[in-house]
């Protein structure tokens, strides 16, 4: 039975926040060796969901993510999967290239999970709500109130705010957008808010690198919150040749490697004119 919201105290002075696996555990067995590297339990880790979608592993990242105990929120492909949908809900629009590109992809994850592991997903919190010292956070997959609505980082800080939801968070954590970026709005200079979409694990960010993307939140010695967006290098050849393997050739396979995505449908002009921009942080 699914939450709508669950509710965790973070255990130390770090969290690290990623999202968007979509199903690459090459990706996601990086994470977890820069994890450790950095002594960082799973207690300390947070995901925004998707844990599956374009990439060749579905199954194996479920069940290395469930053996960690690591805390998720539902996303829009565990929504759909969970519940037997016939399609992503990504929020893509109909008939464009990144709706008929998500039907191979979507039918594969079906066809590769488990009763076991959909029903897992459907049971995953909508939201959550955090303690990490003095903050107060608010975990979504795309806003407070709509699980697959895209915040691309062109979006204004009045549409931001707007998308906090009701409650008081100083923060929002982020997922489905698949570029990284955190914005601070100074709505009260003693309390900022604060908006940090980690970027996608399993997907390059559009800017023409092979690289992917986390957070890493941390409490100062004056209770501050300081965040920072990391980039990571995994063996995305080796990912690319599993979906390859498997008949996903659909275009990302290539996206991988290319750091571009195969359509550009969802994304805004200003977002869309920095394709192939290597990020910098």
């Amino acid at each position: 039975m699914q939450n709508e919201t669950a509710r965790f105290q973070v255990p130390g002075d770090r969290l690290l926040v990623f999202g968007g696996v979509y199903g690459n555990l090459h990706a996601f067995d990086a994470l977890m060796a820069e994890a450790h590297r950095l002594g960082i339990q799973p207690s300390e880790m947070i995901c925004t969901g998707d844990l599956v979608a374009y990439c060749g592993n579905p199954g194996e990242v479920v069940d290395a993510f469930r053996a960690r105990g690591i805390m998720t929120i539902m996303g829009n492909c565990e929504e759909s999967l969970g519940a037997g949908s016939d399609d992503c809900g990504c929020g893509f629009d109909e008939g464009t290239a990144c709706s008929l590109l998500s039907m191979q992809w979507y039918a594969f994850c079906q066809s590769e999970l488990r009763s076991d592991q959909t029903q897992w997903m459907a049971g995953l919190p909508r939201t959550l709500d955090l303690h990490f010292g003095p903050h107060h956070l608010l975990a979504v997959h795309g806003t407070a109130t709509e699980i697959n609505r895209f915040v691309f980082p062109s979006a204004s800080d009045e549409d931001l705010l707007a998308s906090f939801g009701a409650g008081s968070h100083q923060a929002v954590l982020a997922g489905h957008s698949g570029i990284p970026f955190h914005r601070t709005m100074e709505r009260d200079q003693t309390r900022p808010k604060h908006w940090i979409n980690s970027g996608a694990l399993g997907m390059p960010a559009n800017d023409g690198t092979s690289r992917v993307w986390y957070a890493l939140l941390t409490l100062k010695d004056d209770g501050a919150l300081d965040v920072d967006l990391h980039a990571l290098a995994y063996d995305y050849q080796a990912a690319a040749h599993v979906m390859r393997q498997k008949g996903l050739v659909n275009g990302y396979a290539d996206c991988l490697s290319s750091g571009l995505w195969p359509s550009l449908d969802v994304l805004p002009s200003l977002d869309r004119d920095r394709t192939g921009q290597a990020l910098t942080f």
